[in-house]
């Protein structure tokens, strides 16, 4: 296969962001696009170089040159959309997380896959950023074994969505689980290791309480602390605050262990970055031995290319190319069905912890 003709399904903001992604792809191209909202598909087709619109899902899966599909869709509704594609015409999928957001959404799916023979990925993207990546592979010789594994979000509150789905929990399974099933899904990987114990403390302090939607009001959670432990002994912490946008930094993840420690810091989105302050900042990687003490700055530049293309430190684009790639036969899936559920599973359980005040068992 030249060229992998994609079908996107939900063209909001980050099905943008994929498909700036995609036409950065030697050998990708968006072929039809759809969206319940036509001028947001129309927009989405124009921005993909003259994709066609479709008229309704079916009629997505129906053309002709398709060769993949990428769900960009709310949250809620992932589910019934892999139903549709696996009954209808079983293809490559890439599912934006989080793949589901009940418990009882694993077995449905489970069963649907069950000898799927196709590739199936989890846009987890916050994998492939360069400073994130960075650490993943340094980590185990900078600490000589992860102990303590921290990651902080200080952001901005969520943005505006069409519907106004991710201003409630019952679209999005809950903040936990909508936003830190990146960081749990990290945790694992990191740590290669499974969790046996969360405990949580969330809440909504501030964001969107003065907000009305047909007369409900917003329940969605803007901040919390995570902790979880791991079966060979290491823990992980997860800080979330959605209303601390005026940060240098939005993520910052650190890794301990009896050698050292090892940080990656990740800007937040180039284009909220206030131009009176100059350029925004460059994402770093420090290695901060015990003996002799460190501390070893490293500079990790995003490809300016990259960063026009999207929000997420160049990450959605290294995503599709390892995903392009598995589709044209060569590589294979990273970020599997099991590794979706399972960060969809720690945020549930976060979600009924910071509910209930009680450590929940895995």
């Amino acid at each position: 296969m030249d060229t992998v003709n994609y079908g996107l399904i939900g063209c909001g903001m980050m099905g943008r962001e994929h498909i700036q992604n995609i036409n950065l792809l030697p050998q990708g191209r968006v072929s039809v696009v759809y969206d319940p909202v036509r001028e947001l598909a129309e927009s989405a087709a124009t921005l993909a170089q003259d994709a066609h619109v479709a008229e309704s899902m079916d009629a997505l899966l129906a053309y002709d040159k398709l060769d993949a599909v990428v769900i960009v869709s709310p949250n809620y509704l992932h589910v019934a959309q892999l139903q549709d594609i696996v009954a209808k015409r079983p293809l490559p999928i890439l599912c934006e997380k989080p793949l589901f957001t009940q418990a009882g959404d694993q077995a449905v799916l489970d069963e649907l896959f069950d000898g799927y023979p196709h590739p199936v990925w989890v846009a987890m993207e916050y994998r492939y950023m360069p400073p994130v990546a960075a650490l993943i592979a340094q980590a185990e010789q900078s600490t000589g074994g992860i102990k303590m594994l921290t990651i902080r979000e200080h952001r901005f509150p969520f943005l505006p969505k069409v519907g106004d789905w991710n201003r409630f929990n019952a679209k999005t399974g809950g903040t936990l689980v909508e936003k830190c099933c990146h960081f749990f899904d990290l945790m694992r990987l990191v740590l290669q290791d499974e969790p046996v114990h969360i405990m949580a403390s969330a809440g909504q302090s501030l964001n969107h309480i003065d907000e009305r939607y047909d007369g409900q009001v917003p329940d969605i959670w803007d901040n919390g602390y995570v902790i979880v432990d791991f079966a060979k002994g290491a823990r992980a912490m997860l800080e979330l605050c959605m209303f601390a946008e005026g940060s240098k930094y939005q993520e910052e993840i650190s890794a301990v262990g009896p050698k050292g420690k090892i940080e990656a810091l990740v800007p937040g989105p180039g284009r909220f970055w206030p131009k009176l302050l100059g350029d925004p900042p460059v994402p770093q990687m420090i290695i901060s031995p015990r003996a002799p003490k460190g501390p070893y700055v490293s500079e990790i530049p995003v490809d300016p290319t990259l960063l026009a293309a999207g929000d997420h430190n160049g990450s959605t684009f290294y995503q599709h190319q390892r995903f392009n790639a598995v589709v044209r036969g060569e590589g294979t899936v990273e970020v599997t069905l099991a590794d979706g559920a399972k960060a969809v599973a720690m945020g549930l359980a976060a979600q009924e912890s910071a509910r209930t005040g009680q450590a929940v068992t895995l």
